[in-house]
């Protein structure tokens, strides 16, 4: 039997699938399909086998199955029976024919998930940014943005759903997204090793002091050479240091404003089991050291912490943020296959 979770209920996974007239096997091979449609990697097997572990109770799904049962089934966690929901969470999702087009529940698919952009402080308002992205989403497809350009930085601890966030927002709007692992990430490497260090080290004093400042130094530049040409664009990347900097952020907060762009800075927040669960998944080399030493690296984590700007907030708690985000691209792919 498998590690117990708290409202775990594999039987609704059978019947869901029994309820759809799925067999084991066809089921597999519909829930490769999906997660190849939705650019989910690591799901290693859709066997009979590893479906009727997960049926059985012998097996928990890891998150990327998860996400791919919620898109085969139209369904949410809490309906299929992964987890119980959280309190004010919407537990049902339904896609509608396709004959409606970009209009009705599809619009509010994407409205649904761009909700989760919440006020992080009193003095930060999420209703501008929702709507830009929903704007955005829209005129992608008929042309034409009024509104200025923004510089949205997506930020928040390892494996909290920052990434997957920012993708979505990229996804929906068409903008450029600037992700610092993949793009400083081989200069990063090569410069540790010529200082003696290891490649994979992000917690040392030597890439603390040494390079972690030139790694962001290398994002904000990319980043100023787009929204320079008037280019609305979404950065990823933890912003930990940067985003509880009062003073990092009135810099650029002025850049930004001087270049007739509007910042956004969002912070996503999530629950330490989440986060475990997708730094294992992603098996990333520079994860290592935290998950050899786990404890120690949560005593470094504030789970409450919050940017010291004005700020807003995705709450990505068991992954409930980027579940609505995959719903709504599913919802979208529909309309624009």
């Amino acid at each position: 039997m498998g590690k117990k979770r708290a409202g775990w209920r594999p039987d609704r996974l059978r019947e869901r699938r029994e309820a759809n007239g799925l067999t084991l096997e066809r089921a597999g091979e519909r829930l490769r399909e999906v997660a190849e449609r939705a650019d989910l990697h690591g799901i290693p097997a859709t066997n009979p086998q590893t479906l009727w572990q997960h049926e059985q109770g012998e097996v928990y799904p890891g998150p990327h199955y998860r996400r791919a049962y919620c898109l085969l089934h139209g369904a949410t966690e809490p309906e299929l029976g992964f987890r119980t929901a959280l309190p004010g969470e919407e537990t049902s999702f339904r896609i509608t024919p396709k004959s409606d087009r970009f209009d009705g529940a599809r619009v509010l698919a994407v409205e649904r998930a761009i909700h989760r952009i919440l006020t992080g402080s009193e003095d930060a308002g999420h209703l501008p940014l929702q709507q830009r992205i929903i704007d955005a989403s829209q005129r992608r497809h008929t042309g034409g943005d009024p509104h200025r350009p923004v510089l949205i930085l997506v930020g928040g601890y390892a494996g909290s759903g920052k990434t997957e966030l920012a993708r979505f927002f990229v996804q929906l709007t068409g903008w450029p997204l600037l992700d610092k692992d993949p793009l400083t990430g081989p200069l990063v490497e090569r410069l540790l090793v010529a200082l003696g260090g290891d490649p994979n080290d992000r917690h040392t004093e030597l890439y603390r002091e040494q390079v972690r400042s030139v790694e962001y130094d290398c994002l904000m530049q990319a980043a100023m050479a787009s929204i320079k040409c008037g280019i609305s664009t979404v950065l990823s990347a933890p912003f930990i240091a940067e985003m509880t900097d009062p003073a990092w952020m009135q810099r650029l907060a002025n850049r930004a404003a001087g270049l007739g762009v509007d910042l956004f800075p969002v912070w996503v927040r999530c629950d330490e089991e989440s986060m475990r669960e997708h730094i294992t998944f992603r098996s990333a080399a520079r994860d290592a050291w935290k998950l050899q030493r786990w404890d120690e690296y949560m005593a470094t984590i504030d789970l409450d912490l919050r940017p010291t700007v004005p700020h807003l907030v995705v709450d990505n708690s068991l992954g409930t943020a980027v579940t609505l985000a995959d719903q709504a691209r599913q919802a979208l792919r529909a309309v624009h296959p």
